[in-house]
């Protein structure tokens, strides 16, 4: 009988470059795309997890063929349970990380809440008095879907719950910035790390353009000092943890102007 899990999980970070990688596998010719990049099964409060009904996620694609079918929905590697979900799902799962510099995924998301209208703040107030937001809430309230500049950019807990959960050789974490400089490359990476032929060759991809009114409203030096300062000492254990190198991110350079907050 044919195998029709999930056997391919592209698990974040949000505003990561996980659109453009899902835009590389979709031309594939080995793997099967789901009918819409993000499936959130795994992210989903709503399902019984006590008796979940994976025909819901396995009805996300649309072939019926033997291609190695992915997931590519950024939040499972921030959301608490997501991961153990994937792991009691299919223990065999392969997954792949993007990270991406903390201040700069940090401002992207938020761009990407205030276009649709979730965020009424400006990025300066979000990461400062906004983060008050989430004082006291449910680790699952929904609010942390949306307000967590800050904390999803704190890397070294997610990846150590990832290694906690799956075997070293089952995860592969990757730079964000090695994707969009050298797709070549770091393509080759991702299918020798899936056991499938070379991805096609094709030419660089970079989703998500930001609008010019969001281009106008970038974060001041005073910002980005903030959340360097908020996230470079997670950032150093993250790339200890990981041996990813990550030395030319922001958060890993001393530019904080004194004195900013």
């Amino acid at each position: 009988m044919m195998d029709r899990s999930v056997s391919i999980f592209i698990c974040g970070v949000q505003k990561g470059g996980t659109t453009t990688l899902d835009a590389y596998f979709r031309e594939h010719p080995d793997l099967s795309a789901p009918i819409r990049k993000e499936l959130h099964f795994f992210d989903n409060e709503a399902q019984d997890w006590l008796n979940p009904d994976y025909g819901l996620l396995e009805a996300g694609f649309a072939g019926h063929d033997d291609r190695l079918r992915y997931d590519a929905t950024p939040i499972y590697c921030f959301w608490p349970p997501s991961l153990a979900r994937i792991r009691a799902y299919n223990p065999a799962a392969k997954l792949i990380f993007l990270f991406r510099d903390p201040s700069d995924r940090a401002w992207s998301q938020w761009c990407h809440e205030y276009a649709r209208g979730a965020e009424t703040l400006t990025f300066a107030q979000a990461i400062r008095e906004g983060r008050s937001r989430m004082d006291g809430l449910e680790p699952l309230a929904p609010e942390r879907r949306v307000y967590t500049y800050i904390e999803r950019g704190l890397y070294e807990k997610q990846a150590r719950r990832v290694l906690s959960l799956f075997p070293r050789d089952q995860s592969l974490f990757l730079r964000s910035q090695d994707l969009w400089d050298n797709h070549v490359g770091t393509l080759a990476r991702i299918a020798a790390f899936l056991e499938i032929a070379p991805f096609p060759q094709t030419a660089p991809k970079h989703a998500n353009p930001r609008s010019a009114t969001l281009r106008a409203l970038r974060p001041t030096d005073a910002d980005r000092a903030l959340v360097v300062d908020l996230t470079r000492d997670d950032a150093r254990a993250f790339s200890a943890l990981t041996g990813l190198d990550v030395s030319d991110w922001q958060v890993m350079r001393d530019v904080a102007p004194k004195g900013a907050n």
